[in-house]
């Protein structure tokens, strides 16, 4: 295992600070007292892996990352349980996920055990900043660079990982609501060929103009389709899966859409529970034509910060599919109460999905 040096913030938040902060989170508006990095260049290698006091980055203004784009990220959370031991979802499958982003965008991949230690090293050293109570985490944002100062297009020399932490509160302060979206015509989130499997900045760069057309027309989410306009895609940052009266969950497949953790894990439970699982492409039509026969009786989009979100009815300025007031689906809250259950340590964890960072207290 990768040895990490440590460099302890002289300047830490005081307490009460932190205290504050914990009382009400909110969601990414603050940040704890350390972080991580680790470099890389193409003759060394990665290296200097370290922790150290959390900061603005000192970067020239020709790093490649400000000017091609060559960046990715990942997003997870830290769980307090109720003796007081922090734990994580899944990590391996956010390392795996971060280095398929990684050659996708030519960037050196780092291996899954320093990114697994990396977030257990930061987890350690800034415990308590993990809320306790309710649905509260510690939401890990794990990310790469590429800083080589160069203008060239062409895949950088030198490149900065890193992983920043930030206290989360409930995605649903008020209890989990069911939303209506936007359906986007006129724009796509990514296209056959690019970089949609790939969790890279410019794919949510591209959902945020659609994203502010949906807010103007009252709704939470914007829903992308395929270039031809038929099939589904994904929200701008979250996975769609439609449910069947027959208990089958159908979730679109397809070379441009994000391999969700969240939505697999939601997918491996439903199997165990007896739902039949479908992954193909899945029309607009089906939704459609299945919410107004009553062959389709639920529909959700899952990810990490909001777990899983009902969707009620999807907008467009045609038509809508769906009831905007129709209550959350027993189906989809059943799954989103058992995977939360595993994350909080509530249920017993029978694939092995929770990886601890921290002892009980």
């Amino acid at each position: 295992m990768t040895d990490f040096a440590i460099t302890r913030n002289e300047r830490p938040a005081a307490d009460s600070v932190r205290e504050g902060v914990l009382a009400e989170p909110g969601f990414g508006k603050h940040f704890t007292d350390h972080m991580v990095s680790i470099d890389w260049t193409v003759d060394e290698g990665w290296h200097g892996h370290r922790v150290e006091p959390y900061g603005p980055l000192q970067m020239d203004p020709a790093s490649a990352v400000l000017h091609y784009g060559q960046e990715i990220f990942e997003g997870m959370k830290a769980y307090r349980r109720a003796d007081g031991s922090v734990w994580t979802f899944r990590p391996e499958e956010n390392a795996k996920r971060m280095q398929r982003s990684a050659a996708r965008l030519a960037l050196p991949e780092l291996s899954v055990d320093d990114f697994v230690e990396s977030v257990r090293q930061l987890v350690r050293i800034d415990e308590a900043w993990v809320p306790a109570g309710g649905e509260n985490s510690l939401y890990l944002r794990p990310f790469m660079i590429a800083n080589e100062v160069f203008l060239g297009v062409r895949a950088a020399q030198t490149v900065r990982f890193m992983v920043i932490a930030s206290p989360a509160g409930p995605y649903f302060a008020g209890g989990v609501k069911p939303v209506s979206i936007w359906l986007s015509r006129e724009y796509n989130r990514a296209g056959k060929g690019g970089t949609g499997a790939a969790k890279c900045g410019g794919n949510y760069a591209a959902s945020l103009l659609p994203t502010q057309q949906a807010a103007a027309n009252g709704c939470a989410q914007v829903l992308f389709l395929n270039e031809a306009g038929t099939e589904l895609e994904e929200l701008g940052g979250m996975n769609v899966v439609l449910v069947r009266a027959d208990g089958t969950l159908i979730t679109p497949d397809s070379d441009s859409i994000l391999d969700g953790i969240t939505r697999n894990s939601l997918l491996e439970l439903a199997a165990d529970a007896g739902h039949r699982v479908e992954r193909r492409p899945v029309t607009l039509a089906e939704w459609r034509d299945g919410i107004a026969d009553g062959s389709i009786t639920e529909v959700f989009a899952c990810g990490t910060a909001a777990v899983l979100t009902p969707i009620a009815a999807l907008k467009s300025p045609d038509e809508t599919i769906g009831d905007p007031g129709a209550p959350a689906g027993p189906v989809a809250m059943a799954l989103r109460q058992r995977l939360t259950d595993i994350q909080y340590g509530r249920a017993e964890d029978p694939h092995g999905w929770m990886v601890q960072l921290t002892e009980a207290r």
